[in-house]
Order: structure tokens, then sequence, then C-alpha cells
């Protein structure tokens, strides 16, 4: 619907849009099926049932082929319906592996030098949003898989070298390995074509054994429903065809389905069931334990299969003896509802050919035609990957901690209260949804502020999925009854920064700025979260916060959650900016439902009210008197206040002290005359507060109705951005650092009496601090630098429209704040456009040259600080997907005076 005509309906642009049309909600039938399953269960808090909460060492990877997962699935491409119920997924065998390739494998945290790793190489190729098409490749050597070597030289080495990775074990050598390419083709919503492809790469012939799986999650041995659903061996007369196989799947919630496998492969069945007497000699539930296929096929042993020709899991064994140099060998499957055909796979190839036609059409539409194509080719290779890192979340907290009726009950030391107790103030926690993961395999559960991110880009292709995902979080069955949302599983109560609100303007933004329904729904569960933060974050009610950690993991020189002295608070200038930036897209929503329900017209003044306190607070005096702001450095600090008021300034020049940038606002030029109790609200403090206020709401010096709105007055704004564009301290190649490179050489500050240091780390963390995983001392992160890059074009269409600025700092170049933003974007878009020899700055270390490598964009969770290499997780599809909103919406100037919600409008800032 257009959002001046919301009556009329308007024709799709393509037949996927005309899916999303049909299927806006998760309950819609194009929906039902998608790429959902987990790219890793084991090693989740919800399968640790363990005293001690070591959810690696409760559940590892050895265990996996084993036993059964209570809370999901996991697999390799896989497909399964939105309740998890039927999975689909490819395994395959090189005849060297000591088992079957059902999983990717990588190294838990302990065993990781940085931290737990993925040892595995993949990409998604492409992905339409309702999942009518979807394309994945697996890279699988040709050589036995080096688990134990990955292990072992992984734990010889020190945090202060590189991670061993797959590649380095030169089993990719003289491209010795299998491309396996999977896709999913809708021919209607319950009717799926699946096609495995497999390309030999290497110098000689190679033997491949594709096996394909279709199996229920196991719901029945838990104790509590004890219906079990079934897989059979169909035969004639239903197929008659003996180049076809056959399963129907039968469930009670699902109905029935059938499975057909063309090419005569062996049917292999037995029970998604727990090898109990292999793990721990005890006796198992069915005779037909799921690693009986692993046995088979692997190990030549079919003595566990189920004889009778049914069970709760299948697998089609497909044998090729020697795939030749450069040939590919293909298996097709047909999954459907619909009545069984004749000969189900007549019209696979028309299927696959129409909905790979209907995936180009829809992103011809969604990336502009002025993109270039190596910028399309990024874009679109980002869309894939954020629709494939959907993945189906289920964690029942209070089952969780009670245990199940037919399982040993929990031990209770992982019932007391937190910290040592996981998430046992989270009680109320029941999901079981599908979710957009921040990284399949390393962080395969949902994180509050990477979804806020998560959705700005899926924005782009599918505004209902991306209104719903921020709708769930703040869920009575999710958001907590005091106002928190939930941080991410291995503690709930941790805090992320509050994104949620410029989320959702961003997102109702891109959807047209017509669904005010949206907005209303949301404002007043983002009302309690405010106020979460009000009371549990602002100890002595200063307006300056203390948010903890704040997602920025080792960003400071001690745990900021956990390690702040006894007896002392730290007053975050991230905090406190985080906080004003809530405040402006909470007051621009505010304003957004007041042009049409005055009842919100005195809630947007509430929020100016509130901005002004924190403004206040972080600008002018701060608690004791102090300052967040350091006048000799021209920079915001985090200041501890001890307990006789004593303070120490936090003289670390990190993104701690810039993120004060990220609150900036412009207000239009029709909330004075549309929402008189704002514009009072406005008068009122221009009249009796005329020095307060003067730097905090500053008139657009080419539209005198238009106001900014900033944490940061127009004199500090300049140095700041002077610091933001230096190349010795934050500006590098591709993006800002998170920690001024100025500090190479390392800063040691005083912390109560305690000498405590850190230094400019490019690459990978050198210290264990929260486990290692991630560095905030030195990278470039994705999500910062959109967040950076959209301030400095708020400010340039407001206050700062005449403010020029050296790019780089000390070039004598001077620009406008507009250009300055576009440079920098063009900086952190670049990190995916490829150089010479086709490889890109992004590209991680560890990828290997030549087109079969180059051809493919990893999607790192961060990247190195000076030479932009990717580094941490590999497939952060998740917020790094963001370099496809950049290119998708070209950061334009417009005037905000004349911004009215009835019309399309370019990106814009925090509370544009």
């Amino acid at each position: 619907m257009t959002p001046s005509q919301p009556g009329r309906r308007r024709p799709e642009p393509s037949v996927e849009h005309a899916r999303l049309a049909e299927s806006p909600d998760d309950s819609d039938p194009w929906r039902l099926w998608g790429p959902y399953v987990a790219g890793r269960q084991w090693g989740t808090v919800r399968e640790d049932y363990s005293a001690d909460g070591d959810a690696w060492e409760s559940f590892p990877f050895e265990q996996a082929h084993r036993r059964a997962y209570r809370w999901g699935e996991d697999g390799i491409a896989g497909l399964c319906d939105r309740f998890g119920f039927l999975n689909l997924s490819v395994a395959m065998w090189n005849g060297q592996d000591d088992r079957l390739k059902e999983r990717f494998f990588g190294l838990t945290n302990p065993q990781g030098n940085h931290g737990e790793d993925v040892k595995e190489y993949w990409w998604h190729l492409d992905a339409t949003p309702t999942h009518s098409w979807g394309q994945t490749l697996y890279r699988y050597p040709q050589a036995a898989f080096p688990y134990d070597r990955l292990r072992d030289e992984n734990a010889r080495r020190t945090r202060l070298d590189p991670e061993f990775e797959l590649s380095d074990t030169g089993i990719f050598d003289e491209d010795r390995f299998f491309d396996v390419v999977v896709t999913h083709a809708k021919s209607t919503p319950t009717d799926i074509v699946v096609t495995v492809t497999a390309t030999n790469h290497g110098p000689d012939p190679a033997p491949l054994h594709l096996v394909p799986q279709l199996w229920f999650r196991n719901t029945w041995a838990w104790g509590r429903d004890n219906r079990q659903p079934s897989l059979t061996a169909l035969g004639s007369p239903v197929v008659e065809d003996a180049s076809l196989v056959a399963v129907e799947a039968s469930h009670d919630f699902l109905g029935r389905y059938v499975l057909f496998a063309e090419g005569a492969p062996e049917l292999l069945l037995c029970d998604n069931e727990t090898n109990a007497d292999a793990l721990w000699g005890v006796a198992n539930r069915s005779p037909h334990p799921k690693d009986a296929i692993d046995h088979a096929v692997v190990h030549g042993d079919r003595s566990a299969l189920s004889g009778n020709g049914t069970g709760t899991k299948a697998a089609f064994h497909y044998t090729f003896d020697s795939v030749p140099p450069g040939g590919s060998v293909t298996v097709r499957l047909r999954l459907t509802a619909e009545p069984t055909a004749d000969r189900p796979f007549v019209t696979s190839d028309s299927v696959l050919a129409d909905r790979q036609a209907d995936a180009d059409s829809f992103y011809a539409v969604v990336i502009p035609p002025s993109v270039s194509d190596a910028d399309r080719h990024t874009a679109r290779r980002a869309f894939a990957g954020l629709l494939w890192g959907k993945q189906l979340y289920r964690y029942d907290v209070d089952d969780w901690l009670q245990g199940d009726p037919a399982s040993p009950p929990p031990p209770q030391a992982r019932k007391g209260v937190e910290p040592w107790g996981r998430n046992t103030a989270w009680r109320h926690l029941a999901l079981a949804d599908v979710i957009s993961m921040p990284d399949e395999w390393e962080y395969p559960w949902f994180a509050t502020w990477d979804l806020a991110f998560h959705a700005v880009a899926l924005a782009h292709v599918d505004p209902a999925f991306a209104k719903a995902q921020l709708l769930l979080l703040c869920r009575e069955w999710a958001q907590h009854p005091n106002g928190q949302l939930p941080a991410y599983e291995w503690a709930f109560s941790d805090v992320n920064p509050p994104v949620h609100a410029w989320a959702v303007w961003q997102v109702y933004l891109r959807d047209g700025a017509w669904d005010r329904d949206f907005l209303t729904r949301i404002l007043g569960k983002l009302l309690l979260n405010f106020s979460w933060w009000v009371n549990r974050k602002d100890a002595d009610g200063s307006d300056l916060f203390e948010g903890g950690f704040l997602g920025m993991d080792n960003i400071g020189v001690f745990d900021r959650s956990r390690q702040v002295p006894a007896g002392w608070r730290l007053e975050q200038s991230d905090a406190t900016a985080w906080m004003a930036f809530m405040c402006l897209s909470m007051m621009r929503i505010a304003q957004e439902l007041g042009r049409h329900d005055h009842a919100f017209d005195d809630l947007a003044t509430t929020f100016l009210e509130r901005f002004l306190g924190i403004c206040r607070a972080l600008g002018s005096f701060g608690s004791m008197g102090v300052s967040l702001w350091d006048k000799q450095d021209g920079f915001f600090y985090d200041v501890l206040v001890g307990p006789d008021e004593q303070t120490e300034t936090m003289r670390v020049r990190s993104l701690v002290g810039l993120l004060p940038l990220l609150a900036v606002g412009n207000c239009p030029a029709w909330v004075r005359e549309e929402l008189p109790d704002f514009a009072e609200a406005l008068n009122w403090l221009g009249r009796h507060r005329p020095e307060e206020v003067a730097s905090l709401l500053t008139l657009n010096p080419t539209h005198d109705e238009a106001l900014t709105f900033a944490v940061v007055d127009p004199t500090r704004v300049s140095e700041l951005v002077t610091r933001l564009l230096d190349e010795s301290e934050f500006l590098s190649p591709h993006g800002i650092r998170s920690l001024s490179a100025a500090h190479r050489d390392g800063v040691t500050i005083d912390v109560a009496g305690m000498q405590m240091s850190l230094h400019y780390t490019p690459g990978e963390s050198d210290t264990g601090l929260f486990g290692g995983n991630s560095n905030w001392r030195g990278p470039v992160w994705f999500p910062i630098n959109v967040l950076i890059i959209e301030a400095l074009h708020t400010y340039a269409a407001g206050a700062g429209s005449s403010l020029t600025v050296d790019f780089p700092t000390g070039s004598g170049e001077r620009v406008g704040l507009h250009e300055a933003a576009q440079r920098l974007e063009d900086r952190v878009v670049g990190l995916f456009r490829p150089g010479e020899g086709g490889r890109r700055p992004s590209d991680p270390r560890d990828l290997l040259p030549g087109p079969l490598w180059t051809e493919h964009p990893t999607f790192s969770e961060y990247f190195h600080g000076d030479t932009g290499a990717g580094l941490g997780a590999s497939h952060q599809t998740g917020w790094t997907a963001l370099v496809a909103h950049l290119i998708c919406t070209p950061a334009t100037a417009y005037d905000p005076g004349e911004s009215d919600s009835s019309s399309p409008r370019p990106v814009e800032g925090s509370s544009s």
C-alpha cells in the first residue's frame, strides 16, 4: 500500500514482492518452510543441563552425531518447517573421514586460541525472503577432515599467534575439494524441489557419497508429549517407478508429506534417538539410534538400521565411486504435501528456472540500477546470508530450569540466584520463533542489539519480517516484566546498547513511512524499556548511566559489567550517549504519531525534557561536578566515582568517547504547527533557559524553523570529528577504528589505586577478557560505522550544514559533513570491493588465492584496523549485512524543514 493512499493496492513490482504481500506473518503459507535449521545446536546454553554451566563441555561436537537434541536441530544447508518438526539437510562422505559430514566443525571457546572458531568454508549464494528460492555452497575436502590437527595446533598456539585454520593444513592444495551446491525452490508453499550438485575441482578422480537426510526433531523422549511421528518407506502402488525412492512423513500437526528421491538411492532408516549405550554405557530407548546411518555408510555396519521400513530418521545414500576432475554429480529431491504425482521430477527444472528468474527480478527492484556490478554482488550475497541466517529458536527457560519429566532432574546449582544460576530471573521467557541470528555457527542465538541492526538491513527485502523481529523481543514472553530486553542466552540479564528505538524508526522509513500501527504497538513496550534504563542504570539520578559492557566486550581496561572496583561506580560516556540517542529516537516516533493523534504530543515533549537532562549531565557538569568532557583532550571519557566522591577519569580514547556524536536529530518544521504542546515547550525553553539550551537546540542556518537536537554542541562536534577523521587515531583505510591508533604503544591508567593498561590491537584479541572471541581494541566494526555515517549526514542536514572539516585530518582538504560521511561510507563499503587479483580487503587471512575463493565475499564479525582483513565470526551477515543497507540507500542530503512522513525519504540519522 502506498503511504499516501493506505486503502488502495498498488501493483507489486515483482512476483516475489507479491508473495511477500500475500504472506506478511510468520504463520502464512509461504513462510512455513525455510532454511531454519541451525548451523550449530551442540554447545548452546539450551542444550546445557550441567551444574557448572559449561555449555561447550556439556554437549560437545563429539557427541552431536550420537545424541538427540532437546531444543532444536542442526545440519548443512538445512530446510525445515517454522516449528522445526521435520528437517531436511545434506550429509556427505569422501571415503576418508571417520564420520559422516553432517554438521559444521569448529573449536569451542576453550579450544581456540582466540575463542570459538568454526573450521569450515561455506557461502550463501542467493535467497529470497519467502524462501521460494535459495542456494548455498559448502566446500568439502577430499582428504580426511583433520579434526585432531586443528584442535592440537590451536591448543599449542597462544593469543599472540593467528588462529590455525582449515586452509592452513594444506588440505585444499591443488583444489582437492568438492563444491557442494544445495538449491531449494518452491513450486507452492508446500512443494519444494531440492537439488544437490557436487563438483570435483581437484586434478584426480575422487569418490563421493551424498547422503540427504530427513528426520523429525525428537519431541517424544522428554515426557512432555509422547506422540511419535513416523517416516515410512513407500513402494508400489504409490511409487511404481523403480528409479524413485520415497518416504512418507506423518505428523499430527504437519500432516502428511512425501519426500521423493531420484535415482534409486539406498534408503537407510533409524530413529532420532540418543545412542546412550555408546556414550554412557546405558540402555538405548531405541535399538536404532541416530548414528546408525553413520555406522552403515562410514563403517559398513548395518546392524542398527531399522529393518521394518519405518523410523524417525531417514537417509538416501547415493554412491559415486569416481567423480572425474571438473565433473559434477547431481541428486534431486522433492518434498511435497501435494497429492502424490506419478512423475514428481518432470517439472523440477522449470520450477528451478522460474524461481531463479523471480529472484533476479526481485533484486533488480531492491538494489538500485545505478549500483556497480561489484557492489550489487556484495549486496545480494549479504542479503542471502542474512536470509539463510534465520533460524528456529526454541527456549522455554522455566522448562529448561525445571528439567523434563523423563530426564534426570537438573542439578540444584543451576537453579541458584543469578549470577550463579544462569537466566533464573528470566523464567517467563518462552520462545519458539524463527529469529535472525548474528552468525549461524558461532552465534546461533539472538542478541538484542545485533537483531536491531539485522532488522534495518532486512527492511530492504522483507519489512514485515523486520518489524515482526523488533516486536518479538518486546512481547511479554521475551521482554522482562521490569522492562529489560533479553541480551543473549548466555546471560539474558547482560546489557546491550538501547538501539531498538532507532531500528524501529529506520524500519518504518524503509517501509515507506506508512505503518503507524507498528509504531504504536511497539512504543509502549519501548517506554517500559526506557523506564528500566532510568531506574536500574542511573544509580544516583544524575542522568549519567552505568550500562556495563554494552556489547563492546573488552573496550575498557576491565570488564565494565563485573569488575568495577567495590564501592565505586563507572559513569559511562557511551551508556549516557546511548540513552540520549534513544531519547531522540523515541521523541521522533512520538512526534510522528502525534501528527495523527495528539495524545502523543506531550509524550514527545517528555522525551525532549529527558534528552535535555541527559545533555546537561553529559556535556555540562556531570555527577559530583565532574564533566565527562575533557577540555584539554577535546574528548569524552568514562569517569569512576568513588565512595568518598573522589573521581578518576578513564583516559582511553575509544568509541566510548565518540558515541555522543550519535545523539543527533533534526526536528521537522511541521512540528511547530502540528504539535502544540511540543512547540510550547520549545518556546518556554527559549524564554526561560536560553543559555542552557543554546548549545543543544541549534537552528539550521538555511532554515530557521528547523532545529537540530544534539548532545554535542557545534564546537565540540568539530573537535570530535577532527579526532574521528585523523588517520593516526580513528580513521583507518576501511572505516572508523574502535580504539585510537595513538595507543599503539599502550596506555596505563589508575583504577582505584591499581595500574591497568591496554594497547591498540588491530586484529584478534590478545586478552582473555570476555573469552577473547571479539576485540574492540582497534578493529573496525560495521554497525558503529553505519551509525557514525548517518550521524554525520544528520548534522550536515541540520545545524552542521555550513561546517567543514579536513578529510583526513591534517590534509588541508576541507569538505562538508555530507562529503565526509560519503567518503567514510566509501571506505567501509570498499572493504568488499575487489582489488588486485580479485582479492577484497575484507577477505580473511586464510582465504586462498584464485577465483574459486575470491568469487565469494566473506561477511566477518569485524575487520582488522589497519588492513581491513575479516576477523572473528566468519558468517556475520547479521550486522555486517548493513553493507547492503548502505549500498541500497545512497545517503543523499535533504532539507529537514520540508521532511514529510507521507513521502519516501532518503537515509536519515538517528532521529531525523
